[in-house]
C-alpha cells in the first residue's frame, strides 16, 4: 500500500479544482464586463471552455456566481496594485493600469447591486469588504505617485474611487457611453503640470 501516492493526489485534486474555479470566475468576469451580469450562462461556459453543468455545479444560482465573481475581482484588484507598482515604469502608470482593472470591477459591481436588491444586508457586507480590500491599495498607488512628484497631492483614495465609480454609472445601459475615455482623462488630469 502506497500512502504517499494517495496523500499527494488529494492536494493535487484540490489545486486542480481551485484552478478550474478560478478559470470559471475569470471567464464569467470577462463575459460580465462585455455583456453585463444578465449574460447567458452558455456564454460563460463557452468562454471558460466547459459545459453549463460545470458552472451550475459550482454556482447553483446566478446570484452565487455574481457574488463569487465580485469577490474574485476584488481580490484580483487588491493583488494587482502592489504588482503593478513594482513592474510599471512609473507610479502614475501603475495607478492608470490599476484604475482600468477597477473599472472592469465596477461594471460587475453595478450589475450585482441590481441582482441583490432584495438582500441589502448582503450587499452592504460585500461593499464593506470591497472598501476594506481596495482603499488601502488605491491609497498606496496614490501616495507613490504623489511622492514621485507625478501627481498633485490632496486627493484621497476614496474620492478617486468614487469619482471613477460615478463616471462608470450608465455604461451598462448605454452602449454608446464609454466610461474608460473619461476615466483616462481623469487620471491624466491628476498629473502635475510640466510632468511628462
Amino acid at each position: 500500500m502506497n500512502d504517499s501516492g494517495e496523500g499527494g493526489a488529494a492536494p493535487s485534486k484540490r489545486k486542480d479544482a481551485r484552478r478550474n474555479k478560478e478559470t470559471l470566475l475569470d471567464a464569467a468576469a470577462t463575459v460580465f464586463v462585455r455583456s453585463g451580469v444578465e449574460a447567458p450562462v452558455r456564454d460563460i461556459a463557452a468562454e471558460a471552455g466547459v459545459g453549463m453543468g460545470t458552472i451550475y455545479r459550482h454556482f447553483p444560482t446566478r446570484a452565487d456566481l455574481i457574488i463569487a465573481v465580485y469577490r474574485h475581482q476584488v481580490e484580483a484588484c487588491a493583488e494587482a496594485g502592489p504588482a503593478l507598482l513594482a513592474s510599471s515604469p512609473t507610479p502614475h502608470a501603475a495607478l492608470g493600469q490599476w484604475i482600468n482593472l477597477f473599472v472592469d470591477f465596477l461594471v460587475t459591481k453595478h450589475g450585482l447591486a441590481a441582482v441583490l436588491q432584495s438582500d441589502s444586508s448582503g450587499f452592504d457586507t460585500l461593499h464593506a469588504y470591497f472598501l476594506d480590500r481596495l482603499l488601502p491599495v488605491c491609497t498606496q498607488l496614490l501616495d507613490a505617485a504623489v511622492e514621485s512628484g507625478e501627481i498633485r497631492s490632496g486627493l484621497t483614495a476614496l474620492e478617486l474611487m468614487r469619482g471613477v465609480g460615478n463616471l462608470c454609472i450608465g455604461a451598462d445601459s448605454d452602449s454608446r457611453y464609454d466610461p474608460r475615455r473619461l476615466v483616462e482623462l481623469l487620471i491624466a488630469g491628476l498629473r502635475q503640470p510640466g510632468t511628462p
